[in-house]
């Protein structure tokens, strides 16, 4: 499961699609400008989201 950490606090958060409750695992897109961004998915393709927020900064994903 993704586990997404807090640099600043240390508060964590892990994540189930809505739709299907299976664990979003943890990814990257690459936009159209070439910056990477990381993103949790859904593995049966219900869709992602961008890395959630806390303190002002992306959270942070160690999980492959």
């Amino acid at each position: 499961m993704a586990t997404y950490e807090c640099k600043v606090c240390g508060m964590s958060v892990n994540a189930t699609c809505g739709k299907c409750g299976a664990e979003l695992v943890n990814d990257t897109l690459t936009l159209d400008n070439g910056q990477d961004v990381q993103i949790s998915k859904c593995p049966n393709g219900h869709g992602k989201i961008k890395s959630p927020m806390c303190c002002g900064q992306d959270m942070a994903c160690e999980a492959a």
